[in-house]
């Protein structure tokens, strides 16, 4: 696999398309803080971390409105990619949907959002828009 950022944003789209209340992920340390960040924004339900095999899995509990059935997450967005890194500093970090959306960045402090990292003063990779 040679993206495996964008593996995890098509396993999460698929599965809110298929209206799915879980998704298992094969984990790493950069995909548990992004779902660690997706989780404090209010994106999604929950998540669990589960060590099996030599790997591990993130099960993550997907968030629909009670009425609508509504997927909580419009759009996933993979931004900076192997073949075109996008590196931002804190000046000109970017807006997703003029404020209601938020891009996850990676950072020398971690991972965060874009909002919090104007906040830190810190710049990073753009790693994809959450809307």
């Amino acid at each position: 696999m040679t993206d495996p950022i964008a593996d995890y944003l098509t396993r999460l789209r698929n599965a809110l398309k298929a209206n799915h209340r879980i998704v298992e992920i094969p984990a790493s340390n950069l995909k548990k803080e992004m779902t660690r960040v997706l989780f404090e924004k209010g994106y999604i339900l929950n998540y669990k971390f589960e060590d099996v095999g030599p790997q591990g899995l993130i099960k993550i509990a997907l968030k629909y409105h009670p009425v609508t059935k509504a997927p909580a997450i419009q759009s996933l967005q993979r931004i900076s990619r192997p073949g075109l890194r996008q590196y931002r500093d804190h000046n000109s970090l970017p807006r997703v949907i003029n404020g209601l959306g938020i891009a996850i960045l990676t950072t020398s402090k971690g991972v965060m959002t874009e909002k919090e990292a104007r906040t830190a003063n810190v710049g990073g990779e753009v790693l994809c828009f959450v809307y």
